[in-house]
């Protein structure tokens, strides 16, 4: 056994990472502030949302937040998305310029708006495609590049094992496969079988990912596949502390101290202060909705009449003092209790 528990780091070209815990890029919430929470918080990497390859569409704002790195700890990954084996290496090209250290490609996206373009997951189903994608983007750049992938497109075709083939032939640093079809979405249980026999099949780092929620689950799907590593997404959606918590787990065998509610809300109010900081008001208040939502929902027992008020409020101010007056009261009921 090669993961982290077996005190063997996990390399991919240069950079050992801190653990090999590792955050999944999803689209609209591993921005630059997420992401540096969770790497302080125990992520050995972060990958950036998912960038496209057309380069004509960079300079939206979306773009533009996507693009920037400031102050995160290395190695700074970028995620791009295309169909066009010399686009996606221009763009490569143009974003190491820019200080990407690691590029990752997606092919595991399940979204119709990235596969109706043939991005995404899609190209799974086409295996030639596949390979002069991945050996025009290795060529391109001087930095590793990873990948990630679902274990096909769907049950009829499952050729995970091929692709992961086919990426170590072309040179990918490390693989990071979803346990489930694009045709299954996120419905259902992921399966571990296939990430099991990529696993067998290559000799580059491989992270499993899907419903992987706590150090327990982590512990089962790194003993049961093999792998190197463990992929984390929707488990820390207002939980970005998942990741100290499965580190613990993992590296020390034995169960993490119940995260202090006081420490909690300190996350949670600094999170919010580096949203508004890098997004500004009108955004920072609209995107901070959608994390203190997941917040609410975690902690908080009657979490409705509390969300809406948050979801309410016009601007930052307003927003912050009310986040703070929740989540101070929510410590100051522990304290009562004890």
């Amino acid at each position: 056994m090669n993961w982290a528990g077996s005190g063997t780091r996990v390399r991919i070209g240069p950079y050992v990472l801190p653990s090999a815990v590792v955050l999944a890029p999803m689209a609209g919430v591993t921005d630059r502030p997420f992401r540096i929470l969770c790497r302080k918080l125990g992520a050995g990497l972060a990958a950036s949302e998912m960038l496209t390859a057309d380069t004509r569409l960079w300079s939206t704002p979306k773009s533009r937040h996507r693009m920037d790195h400031a102050g995160e700890p290395e190695p700074r990954v970028v995620q791009l998305a295309g169909a066009d084996p010399e686009a996606l290496a221009e763009a490569a090209r143009l974003n190491v310029a820019l200080g990407a250290q690691i590029i990752d490609l997606n092919m595991g996206c399940p979204a119709k708006k990235v596969c109706g373009k043939l991005c995404g997951s899609a190209l799974l189903r086409d295996e030639p495609l596949v390979a002069r994608i991945l050996e025009a983007v290795v060529r391109a750049v001087d930095v590793p590049v990873t990948l990630k992938i679902r274990t096909g497109w769907d049950r009829s075709c499952v050729n995970g094992v091929e692709i992961a083939s086919i990426a170590e032939r072309c040179g990918i640093a490390a693989l990071a496969v979803h346990g489930r079809t694009r045709a299954d979405f996120y419905a259902g249980s992921a399966e571990y079988a296939t990430i099991r026999d990529i696993k067998r099949h290559v000799r580059i780092p491989v992270f499993a990912n899907g419903d992987i929620s706590d150090g327990k689950k982590a512990r089962e799907v790194l003993d049961f596949t093999g792998a190197d590593g463990v992929m984390i997404g929707r488990a820390s959606h207002g939980a970005p502390w998942i990741f100290r918590t499965v580190n613990r787990e993992l590296r020390g065998g034995f169960a993490t101290p119940a995260l202090l509610r006081s420490e909690a809300r300190d996350i949670i109010v600094a999170h919010l202060d580096a949203v508004y900081s890098f997004y500004g008001e009108e955004t920072g208040v609209r995107i901070a909705r959608k994390h203190l939502g997941w917040y609410c929902g975690q902690l908080l027992a009657e979490a409705g009449a509390v969300r809406q008020e948050l979801m309410g409020a016009a601007d930052t101010a307003a927003q912050f003092a009310q986040t703070l007056k929740t989540f101070d009261e929510w410590v100051g009921e522990a304290a009562a209790a004890a």
